[in-house]
């Protein structure tokens, strides 16, 4: 038997559901490769391993991850912050104050402000014509 443990995390409209398993390092997003699912954003794949760099767990465990909603990006900071909070369930004495001080157990809380009346977008005008 496996013993799975299970972290959601979420960015802008992004949320992902991270199981973490024991295995050998291997990450899949949506039954593809991370590789494969970011395309060439090397960055993103650096996001999405740093939970692992800093608690120093990069090949004790293959991560499966359903996500969905948003763009590619937000994509990474929620499957991000979603790991973070799997590995602070496994051992929370130990990885709590790595994961806090580094700032991936905080939900980051900025998502698009709404469109007002009268405006273009949320705080563009239309174009001001004197004559």
């Amino acid at each position: 038997m496996t013993v799975e443990v299970i972290g959601i995390g979420r960015r802008k409209t992004s949320v992902a559901l991270v199981k973490l398993v024991p295995g050998k390092g291997n990450i899949y997003v949506n039954s593809r490769k991370l590789n494969n699912y970011i395309g060439e954003r090397s960055s993103l794949e650096i996001l999405v391993k740093k939970p692992f760099v800093l608690t120093d767990t990069e090949s004790k465990y293959d991560v499966k991850v359903r996500v969905r909603g948003g763009g590619v990006s937000s994509q990474a900071g929620a499957i991000r912050h979603g790991i973070a909070r799997a590995l602070n369930k496994i051992n929370e004495e130990e990885y709590r104050p790595i994961l806090k001080s580094a700032g991936l157990l905080t939900r980051d809380p900025r998502v698009k402000e709404r469109k007002k009346y009268g405006r273009k977008r949320a705080r563009k005008r239309f174009q001001f014509s004197k004559r």
